[in-house]
């Protein structure tokens, strides 16, 4: 029936479309219920490919230094210009100035010349400056990881894929979610558990981090846990009391578990460059952080900052986040990063 100038009827038929729509929606979440797959939550997905590189991560920064380092490395230009024009492009990758200025006085010492050395040199000192120093990882069973950061840096993600890495080893895993503030934290977590096949500590949301944290160590030594990863709430570097009830969840694990936690990795977003810098300093004067994850590698031009974080902090990159899939979290290689960063 035609709807015609009637806004009754228009009324009318957008309701009739609106039911049926929710209906479509109903439908959908039965059947899939019906046929044993869960209903979508903000978690993991499945990886379209297989794990990716160091260097696919880096393909972003890569393309931004080829682009200002032409010149150099066609050998125009004396050595001093050539050098210049490697510091600048350094900075441009946020590798940052006071990092950028070292490397290029480390190289400007050798007798490097040409094109083809210079780049042999740069890549041989990138490696150097950014090796991890030895990791302080205290021993532990269950050995207890406790990773945190500020809001929206992939904490929960990081979490999964951890899990997926040690569950692939034959390791016997627990999940924590201490991030009582984001119900969507913990059904992003118990996504996880549930694909992984393994089990998940959690509380309603809002309950006291330190409470979870408790119980997530009383069940690790009930069920003989081999590694209990704890997801934390995103928390500003600049707020206090929030880095307050850190150091609180730190105390009641090693009143539980002698030592733990083991490894308190913190995770730093990639593209927000030298910002990662800043609260990186502020969480290792409220924490003793012993590693480093930096993500979403595979999404910005500023990977240098991998470079900046390991030489000014002095801080061991544990893992690279290269990609969404759970594969894509990739230990952290000094020499194949500074290959990916500078070419060949």
């Amino acid at each position: 029936m035609p709807v015609g100038d009637d806004p009754t009827q228009l009324v009318v038929w957008l309701l009739v479309g609106v039911v049926l729509a929710i209906a479509l929606a109903a439908a959908i979440v039965v059947r899939r219920r019906r046929a044993g797959r869960p209903v979508p939550v903000q978690g993991p997905s499945e990886p379209a490919r297989g794990p990716r590189t160091i260097r696919d991560g880096l393909s972003a920064t890569r393309r931004r230094l080829a682009e200002r380092l032409q010149g150099v490395w066609r050998g125009t230009g004396e050595r001093a210009a050539m050098l210049a024009e490697l510091e600048e492009a350094l900075i441009g990758a946020d590798v940052g100035v006071r990092t950028s200025q070292q490397l290029i006085e480390h190289v400007a010492r050798t007798d490097a010349r040409g094109p083809v050395e210079l780049q042999a040199v740069l890549r041989r000192e990138v490696a150097a400056m950014c090796a991890p120093p030895e990791r302080k990882i205290s021993a532990g069973r269950p050995h207890v990881v406790l990773v945190t950061g500020v809001n929206g840096v992939g904490k929960t993600t990081t979490v999964g894929k951890l899990a997926a890495a040690a569950k692939a080893e034959g390791r016997r895993v627990l999940l924590v979610a201490a991030d009582t503030y984001r119900a969507a934290a913990i059904e992003q977590l118990e996504a996880w558990g549930t694909r992984l096949g393994v089990d998940v500590v959690r509380h309603a949301a809002g309950a006291s981090p330190a409470a979870v944290a408790h119980d997530g160590m009383k069940a690790a030594v009930g069920r003989d846990a081999d590694l209990v990863l704890i997801d934390t709430a995103g928390r500003l570097h600049t707020r206090a009391p929030l880095m307050d009830e850190l150091r609180k969840v730190r105390r009641v694990l090693g009143q539980i578990v002698p030592g733990a936690p083991h490894e308190t990795l913190l995770v730093l977003d990639a593209s927000t460059g030298q910002n990662a810098l800043t609260q990186a300093r502020v969480f290792l004067e409220a924490v003793d952080v012993t590693g480093v994850v930096l993500t979403k590698l595979d999404g910005t031009a500023r990977g240098g900052v991998a470079l900046a974080v390991a030489h000014e902090l002095g801080l061991p990159i544990a893992y690279v986040g290269v990609g969404e899939g759970p594969g894509d979290l990739r230990p952290f290689d000094a020499g194949e990063y500074a290959e990916a960063l500078i070419g060949s």
